[in-house]
């Protein structure tokens, strides 16, 4: 089968498809032939830095996420030709990902899908849309009441809170950095240049903390009593808070929480696929690749210029 297999760091310009077996089934474990994945960048931190790293298992095929149908069951309940989505628990750096033709995945980590959305579509959703519903829902118990503080929103993560937020109902209030991307958040309620200190100029009943350490002291002061800061990204690259002081920094009546993506269960996935169909919502994707142009996507993803998620359709 055709796949990216690296056993070192590899910029984009050298990421080139490879013919290598197709994987072995075995108990547990299910094949996937895979229709299309999302792009993160965990795995050009992979590729430009952490291969390196003793814990990778080597040489890897990237990708910590896909869509696609069961090739081989194994002694699963899953079911040939049944569609479904894998993401996280190890794809990608304790086994093989998703780069690739065909991807063998741990059951657990692999989730039954009911959806007529075409394979491009439903590659952006795995590892985007289950955390940014984690993030809402669990973290944040968002309400159609609440207004809702996205900071960093333009990004593949921002863009889906934003799409999901407004279709339960919810004020959004969304902030980039660039005066260039502030178009992007048309669909926001209401747009905002951050300049680091939004304290003062921003109430909101929950806040969706993207740009990461760099901020969240001050996303925390934007919010009304009883308010919810969840920590989910850092597009800061600010990665701990030095010498925070929860007690004086955490303002009273006001919490804070993080969520990790790396516990999905089909139960959310179901939830997700419902609030998607029953909405009538179209996931959103920033650009689209053949695998044959693997280089291509991995050089756009390296590069930071597409606005949302980067899909590739095998």
């Amino acid at each position: 089968m055709k796949a990216v297999s690296i056993d070192k760091i590899t910029p984009a310009e050298n990421v080139a498809l490879t013919e290598i077996p197709v994987p072995e089934v075995r108990p547990g474990w299910v094949l996937v032939k895979v229709k299309a994945f999302g792009m993160n960048h965990s795995e050009q931190i992979l590729r430009l830095s952490e291969i390196e790293a003793d814990y990778i298992s080597k040489p890897i095929v990237p990708g910590i996420e896909c869509v696609g149908e069961v090739a081989d069951a194994s002694d699963t309940n899953f079911t040939v030709g049944q569609k479904v989505t894998a993401l996280m628990g190890g794809m990608g750096r304790s086994f093989n990902g998703s780069y690739a033709e065909y991807a063998l995945l741990p059951a657990h980590h692999v989730f039954a899908i009911e959806s007529e959305l075409p394979w491009e579509r439903l590659a952006a959703v795995p590892e985007t849309y289950f955390t940014a519903w984690g993030s809402l829902f669990e973290c944040l118990q968002l309400k159609p009441a609440d207004t809702l503080l996205i900071r960093g929103a333009t990004c593949a993560l921002g863009y889906a809170a934003i799409q999901i937020a407004k279709a339960l109902g919810c004020k959004v209030i969304a902030t980039t950095h660039k005066e260039s991307k502030l178009p992007l958040l048309a669909d926001a309620d209401e747009a905002i240049l951050d300049d680091g200190q939004l304290a003062g100029n921003v109430n909101a009943t929950k806040a969706l903390e993207l740009v990461g350490a760099k901020t969240v002291r001050d996303t925390l002061r934007c919010m009304v009593k009883g308010g919810i800061v969840c920590h989910t990204g850092l597009l800061g690259g600010v990665y701990t808070l030095d010498s925070f002081d929860p007690i004086k920094e955490i303002p009273n009546e006001v919490y804070l929480t993080g969520f990790f993506s790396n516990y999905p269960t089909q139960q959310k996935v179901d939830e997700i696929f419902s609030f998607l169909n029953e909405h009538k919502l179209q996931p959103v994707y920033g650009e689209f690749f053949d695998f044959e142009h693997i280089r291509d996507a991995c050089t756009a993803l390296d590069g930071g210029k597409v606005n949302g998620k980067i899909v590739v359709k095998i």
